[in-house]
């Protein structure tokens, strides 16, 4: 089943956007693609979720958006899962694909050891600058093979530059990833500055998770900083129909 992931910084935006049917609250600091959260906070996510009858929608969050120890990023990794989230996503902004393979490993095995059933998936960025390092559509299935992650996410780094995922890459370039993803029995999730009118073309590529914070949010003069409202997500979730 294909799910909505709307960020929140927090308790209250989460009931929101459970509220409004999302079906992945992802705990982040919006300041950047993979803003990191507190741990404390993802707990509280999670318990007012709970109370409030939402302990279905599954919580995500991230350990940021580059990893360059394997040590501390194995840690950030297993930290997050301890305080709550389902799923783990990390960062693996400008490492070629055997660099990102040789942290990922490390990273998934550890999660794994201790969750097995909690999901991680590497974020990969699709700006034209990043890709001097890794390719998404090229290199991401190996990648994902090798270190046994559940999928991969694509996003967008620059979160500043007012251009979204669909100014770097095409439909069909999403749709046949997914087809091979698929095949391997892999999700594929995408982010970046996803709008409303975008969301039904995308669903259509067969993607299993489209993450969404700014096209969430009154307020737009605030971009990623203003708040998640119920009303806005469930017109999201229509387009799911």
């Amino acid at each position: 089943m294909q799910k909505l992931l709307i960020s929140v910084r927090g308790p209250k935006e989460a009931i929101e956007a459970a509220k409004g049917g999302a079906h992945i609250a992802d705990v982040e600091y919006p300041i950047s693609a993979l803003g990191t959260p507190y741990p404390l906070n993802i707990v509280a996510v999670r318990n007012r979720l709970n109370k409030d009858g939402y302990n279905k929608v599954l919580i995500s969050t991230n350990i940021g958006e580059k990893q360059h120890d394997r040590a501390s990023t194995c840690q950030a990794a297993l930290g997050v899962a301890t305080a709550g989230a389902d799923i783990i996503k990390c960062g693996l902004a400008e490492l070629p694909l055997q660099a990102a393979i040789y942290q990922g490993q490390s990273l998934v095995r550890t999660v794994k050891f201790f969750y097995p059933k909690k999901k991680v998936i590497p974020a990969v960025f699709v700006d034209k600058d990043l890709k001097r390092f890794f390719e998404p559509f090229k290199e991401s299935h190996e990648l994902v093979t090798e270190i046994k992650a559940d999928g991969i996410l694509l996003d967008t780094y620059n979160k500043s530059m007012g251009r979204g995922l669909l100014d770097s890459c095409t439909l069909q370039e999403i749709a046949d990833l997914v087809s091979t993803f698929h095949n391997s029995k892999k999700e594929v999730w995408i982010a970046g500055s996803i709008t409303l009118k975008e969301l039904p073309e995308l669903w259509a590529t067969g993607v299993d998770v489209i993450c969404v914070r700014g096209a969430a949010c009154e307020q737009k003069a605030t971009g990623r900083f203003g708040e998640v409202k119920a009303k806005i997500v469930s017109k999201l979730v229509e387009t799911m129909l």
